[in-house]
């Protein structure tokens, strides 16, 4: 009778606690309660699309879905960093600063823009904190209609601190800056971007060039407009490991190479002065002479002081001439730029650095979470 009454006894002791708690309704009210009781899936969607919630709250509601390890990541992420924001509010000034006092192009001219850099908002923000996050890394976060790029938040890693950009950021990016264009035709020099692929496909012959590789590249028909009327052309250069940028500049009758590192190419511009004396041909059938073109190699321009901004440097260059504007920033300001992004596993001083380089391809993302809005810049 004494040992079954120990059984009993332990029974009671463990056993009852674990049935108490089942059969008294706490776990299924604790279950109940994992998502706050706030929204579904759909309703968060429908409040993001419509702005009626804040900031935190938005991603405060989307973190209670998700596991806890994520949540303390991310929490501790979306904390703010006062500090940073002085820091990047004092640089945006100084930027905007610099921008009055270094104006490329004359008064009166469409290319001008109001403000160079435009920072992210709140809601911008945490909408890109979750569309980089690591459990996106194989999910295709968007497709880029026009150039049919997918892009993945694998892809996007190529954007951290120290990283070289890919060639499907540079060229989602090149086609948010003629979709810029096309919005406001009026405000933005008229220009033609070629792709990362352009001018290695020009120089694929075995003579080093071969202008029937491209020949359809350009047709009225594939483009949408004639390459012809197009007040500059860019076209980015890939040296193995270094980004440049050349630039057809119909409008002053140059061409001109752009390089970070201060470095020259002749062939660059020879090649592209053939391209277009032959593209002209093709197109119009009329015969021009560039032989009076300038050729200019831009030393007084800003450079990188790094082994990984080149990318950087190149797709600011063509932004700023696409808008008529100097090249009113230097290395110090590549942080606040839209470009290299890091991972969303880092410490407060790299996150609020990180949301304010981006804006390039803000446009995507942000439909990514169910709101389509146009580009802010």
């Amino acid at each position: 009778m004494k040992k079954n009454s120990k059984i009993t006894i332990r029974w009671t002791t463990s056993m009852m606690k674990k049935w108490i708690f089942i059969h008294s309704g706490r776990r299924k009210r604790r279950r109940g309660t994992r998502n706050g009781g706030i929204r579904s899936k759909g309703e968060r969607r429908k409040l993001v699309t419509e702005s009626r919630l804040l900031p935190k709250e938005i991603i405060m509601d989307t973190l209670s879905c998700l596991p806890v390890k994520s949540i303390l990541k991310l929490r501790k992420i979306y904390a703010p960093a006062k500090k940073q924001k002085l820091e990047v509010d004092h640089l945006t000034s100084e930027v905007q600063e610099r921008f009055n006092t270094h104006k490329e192009a004359p008064k009166g001219t469409r290319g001008r823009s109001s403000e160079p850099f435009v920072p992210l908002t709140e809601v911008e923000e945490s909408q890109v904190s979750l569309a980089f996050a690591k459990f996106n890394r194989q999910k295709i976060l968007v497709t880029h209609q026009k150039s049919n790029i997918e892009i993945t938040g694998q892809i996007l890693q190529c954007l951290k601190p120290g990283g070289w950009l890919n060639d499907e950021v540079i060229n989602v990016y090149f086609g948010l800056l003629k979709e810029r264009e096309e919005r406001k035709p009026k405000k933005f020099l008229k220009c033609h971007f070629f792709n990362t692929f352009f001018y290695t496909k020009l120089i694929s012959a075995r003579d080093g060039y071969d202008f029937k590789s491209v020949r359809r590249w350009t047709t009225e028909r594939k483009i949408g407009y004639r390459l012809l009327e197009c007040d500059k052309i860019f076209v980015p250069i890939h040296k193995q490991m270094h980004w440049c940028l050349a630039v057809i500049n119909k409008k002053d009758q140059k061409f001109q190479y752009l390089d970070s590192l201060q470095g020259m190419d002749h062939q660059v511009l020879k090649d592209l002065a053939r391209y277009y004396m032959e593209e002209v041909k093709d197109k119009s059938g009329e015969d021009i002479n560039t032989n009076s073109w300038t050729l200019e190699y831009a030393y007084d321009i800003p450079h990188q002081e790094n082994r990984s901004d080149c990318g950087m440097f190149m797709i600011k260059y063509a932004d700023f001439y696409s808008r008529g504007l100097g090249l009113c920033f230097s290395q110090k300001h590549m942080p606040y730029f839209p470009v290299q992004l890091g991972s969303i596993y880092v410490d407060e001083v790299d996150k609020y650095v990180i949301l304010a380089r981006l804006n390039v391809l803000m446009t995507y993302l942000i439909r990514i979470m169910g709101r389509t809005v146009a580009c802010s810049w």
